[in-house]
């Protein structure tokens, strides 16, 4: 099975993306327009300290022109594609083993969440990382609003696929939507995060607009963007990376620097920004906060 730079250089000789083509200019090619700017709009929220990154913050467009969103496509420049990520109305379906299956308005559950600011360090597979200040709830908010049924064991989330707006859809050899899952314990813990701005802003469509996972102690893959759905079940979710590449990218995805990905180390991070290498801590240094969860788990394969 491919892998995930085998797969780019696929799609490149499939004829994906154009040589040269820039990301605005692959969607020119898809919709014959480029969208228009993303208006962010302002969000206050009070910061909580006990959260503070233990870094320097990463310079917002560092954060917002490098990012992995491959409904938009596959270079790390797909800010300008994504601006076509229509946000406004939004809805969110609480599926599965829950106690009334539902959907929830985005604004609706906005006015139904206490806002709060969180630095966290965030740590891709890929083996670059950045300091946010991110803007949300904690995840625990919107599970106690689902009122899960004892017996679900498990959070499914499905990122949006909009064929009309996501040139990237085309990929065919992709298990689209975007899947990815925690364990109740994980979604429980206090660090996991739904973030809805960043820099004091809404989140901009190229990092997962209107509504994201923030799970800082897992691999970047974990924090899956725009959600559509979050279904409760009693069977661990097959997710997205996994469908791909399961030798590469398992279901647990904690960071440990000791266990390298199978074509590349672990054992350093480059800061985006300043291209600083430093040493990689293990579970993205929040161990503190979860290694706890994994103490009964040693015959599982917890890293990726």
């Amino acid at each position: 099975m491919l892998g995930r730079r085998e797969l780019l250089g696929v799609a490149t000789g499939a004829g994906i993306l154009a040589a040269g083509a820039t990301p605005a200019r692959a969607w020119s090619l898809f919709s014959g327009d480029k969208p228009p700017a993303v208006a962010l709009k302002p969000l206050t929220a009070p910061r909580n300290a006990k959260y503070d990154g233990g870094r320097p913050l990463t310079d917002e467009r560092e954060v917002t022109t490098y990012n992995n969103y491959y409904e938009f496509g596959m270079s790390k420049s797909v800010y300008d594609a994504a601006a076509a990520l229509k946000t406004d109305p939004w809805s969110i379906e609480l599926a599965g083993m829950v106690k009334t299956p539902r959907t929830v308005g985005f604004d609706d559950l906005m006015k139904q969440m206490k806002l709060e600011e969180r630095v966290y360090r965030h740590r891709c597979v890929e083996a670059w990382a950045m300091t946010v200040p991110w803007v949300g709830f904690p995840l625990a908010d919107l599970v106690k609003l689902a009122e899960p049924l004892g017996s679900a064991t498990f959070v499914k989330f499905t990122t949006l696929a909009d064929p009309k707006t996501m040139p990237g859809l085309r990929q065919s050899w992709y298990p689209w939507p975007y899947t990815e899952g925690l364990t109740m314990q994980e979604a429980m813990n206090e660090l996991t995060f739904l973030s809805v701005g960043m820099y004091g802003k809404t989140i901009p469509p190229q990092d997962g607009a209107p509504i994201r996972l923030t799970v800082p102690w897992k691999y970047g893959f974990k924090s899956v963007k725009s959600i559509v759905k979050v279904e409760f079940t009693d069977e661990q979710p097959k997710t997205f990376w996994q469908q791909l590449q399961d030798s590469e990218y398992g279901f647990w995805a904690n960071v440990n620097p000791a266990v390298p990905h199978p074509r590349w180390s672990q054992a350093e991070e480059r800061l985006l920004g300043s291209g600083e290498s430093v040493p990689t801590k293990i579970w993205n240094g929040y161990g503190e906060f979860v290694a706890s969860m994994y103490a009964d788990k040693t015959k599982e394969r917890l890293f990726a």
